[in-house]
């Protein structure tokens, strides 16, 4: 990576949000596309950030965080949820690709959270695979609203927390790492509407003086 060759939790953290500021106030630099970069990653990959969100096709990670090739590697799921598939390939960009930043990316309008606060709502739930997703949701809402959360952001918000937590629960890997100070965990809340990332959940930055809201 160009800015920054080694870079801390906290560094990685910053460049991804001055990527995000840049999105939103269309001052966009698309750094790291041009045919160089394609070259230059082309043996190897050093991305300094572990993206894990929804696949909804309105969270393109690298447009809305403002960079390139080979700055992010991204995992991407319906409703952020996790299988074996998702901690092994998370545990691989933390530990043989060397990412020093985890990170969560909820949205608001999310499909999936939709559809788990319908199904604890009408006790229908959805046919297929598409229930698998909405069962692995319906925890976080019912965490949302044993707290007295019951609007959408705040349920959006614990579902990026709780998706944290089972994170660092399940995978001994990251859990290590972010013991050590060597990687953090965060989870943001993305807005469609405007664009913005807001932090909602800090697993490894407290020491650096970032906490969530």
């Amino acid at each position: 990576m160009s800015e920054i060759q080694t870079p801390t939790p906290r560094d990685a953290f910053e460049l991804l949000l001055a990527g995000n500021q840049r999105f939103v106030a269309g001052t966009s630099e698309h750094p790291n596309q041009d045919a160089a970069r394609r070259a230059e990653t082309a043996p190897s990959q050093q991305p300094f950030a572990v993206l894990f969100g929804c696949s909804d096709s309105r969270l393109a990670a690298e447009i809305i965080f403002d960079r390139g090739l080979g700055d992010l590697f991204v995992v991407r799921t319906a409703g952020h949820v996790m299988g074996p598939e998702v901690l092994g390939s998370i545990e691989f960009g933390v530990e043989v690709l060397g990412c020093p930043l985890v990170v969560i990316l909820g949205h608001d309008s999310c499909g999936a959270v939709g559809a788990a606060c319908a199904a604890l709502e009408d006790g229908m739930t959805p046919a297929g695979y598409v229930r698998d997703v909405v069962e692995r949701v319906t925890p976080s809402v019912l965490a949302a609203r044993a707290a007295g959360r019951v609007e959408s952001e705040e349920v959006l918000a614990e579902h990026v927390r709780h998706t944290a937590d089972l994170l660092l629960d399940r995978s001994r890997v990251l859990a290590d790492k972010v013991a050590s100070g060597r990687t953090a965990v965060v989870g943001l809340r993305y807005r469609l509407a405007d664009g913005t990332a807001e932090l909602v959940a800090s697993r490894g930055l407290e020491a650096a003086g970032i906490a969530a809201s």
